[in-house]
């Protein structure tokens, strides 16, 4: 499958969304992802009542992109660059935010049980010193191999957990970093922000490792294995996913490109364009499979989906209520067999 320029600008593209979204909503914002889409492109305001919500939208937005600027100046990796990340995401301007000066107990929302006490205040700062210090050297002597170094470094920057709030938004963006500078990129194509979102149990599990919830408990000095094996399965499944989304992609610009009798296929929407590929990997889809594939919430893939239905391009499968599936008409599986679109 050729990978032209324009494909590598969409997904691109694609992928700052997906990190954006993702790292968002794991930190409890409600946006859709095409809320979110909306939220970068247009003007302030646009989600009354969820303010905050397109606010922290936009902060990591351009904390991403202030990333990307310091990787094209080849900046190296400091406190300042921490702390000028930390402040895009918290406040959208570069300033450098200082460390917390207390205690910031991570609680159970449910319970109010303490989940985590981290490092006190007085240590936050040769914590992290140290931990730039470590980055630093580990990447000049090459002794580890560069996901590794980015994992430990997403691990103890948790671990340390320097600010009140963003710390895990700052931590994805150092792990992003670090792995652009040492080559595993692939130009900004790919979100781990997605796979974190996907598996957030395991996330959280990976993190909470230890003998004790506090840091002085033995957290320091916790086998990081588990962390690392979810962290590098992450990676593994981050480009898996890349690619596939390119094979879409490639889909797409075939379809657009296909001789005029096959109009019919030129004249789909995006979004059937879209459904159009997920259909290329699965006979038969759900209306969760089509909500995460076109970014919307189940009472839009619904509305879709119906609309689909009365236009004859799709047909229901399983007819049980409880575990419909939908599958391409005849007419349209038949079109699509006849111009060997299969991925």
């Amino acid at each position: 499958m050729p990978i032209t320029a324009t494909l590598i600008a969409s997904l691109r593209e694609t992928a700052r969304l997906l990190s954006t979204h993702y790292s968002t909503q794991i930190e409890g914002n409600m946006l859709t992802q095409s809320e979110v889409k909306q939220a970068i492109e247009g003007k302030k305001g646009g989600f009354p009542g969820r303010e905050r919500d397109e606010r922290e939208v936009r902060n990591y937005f351009r904390a991403l992109e202030y990333v990307e600027q310091e990787l094209k100046k080849e900046t190296p990796i400091s406190e300042n660059l921490i702390k000028t990340i930390h402040s895009l995401v918290l406040m959208g301007a570069k300033k450098e935010t200082p460390y917390r000066e207390g205690q910031n107990v991570i609680k159970d929302g449910s319970t109010g049980g303490i989940v985590y006490m981290p490092p006190e205040a007085p240590d936050v700062e040769p914590l992290m010193k140290g931990l730039v210090s470590w980055i630093n050297d580990s990447l000049r002597s090459s002794e580890l191999p560069a996901p590794i170094i980015a994992g430990l470094a997403h691990y103890q920057f948790a671990t340390i957990h320097p600010y009140y709030d963003g710390n895990g938004r700052t931590a994805r963006l150092l792990t992003t970093f670090i792995l652009h500078r040492t080559g595993y990129g692939m130009n900004g194509i790919y979100s781990l922000e997605e796979y974190y979102a996907k598996n957030l149990q395991a996330y959280y599990k990976a993190l909470t490792i230890g003998k004790s919830h506090n840091y002085y408990g033995g957290r320091a000095e916790a086998d990081v294995t588990p962390f690392l094996e979810y962290f590098l399965s992450g990676m593994a499944i981050s480009f898996k996913n890349v690619r596939e989304k390119a094979q879409e992609m490639n889909m797409e610009q075939r379809i657009q490109t296909l001789p005029r009798q096959t109009e019919k296929l030129r004249l789909l929407s995006p979004q059937q364009r879209q459904a159009l590929s997920l259909f290329m990997k699965q006979k038969e889809i759900s209306i969760q499979d089509i909500s995460q594939h076109l970014g919307l919430k189940n009472r839009s893939s619904y509305g879709l989906l119906k609309k689909w239905l009365y236009e004859g391009f799709i047909k229901i499968g399983n007819t049980s209520r409880k575990a419909r599936t939908y599958m391409l008409s005849n007419d349209w599986e038949q079109l699509i067999r006849n111009q060997d679109l299969e991925l």
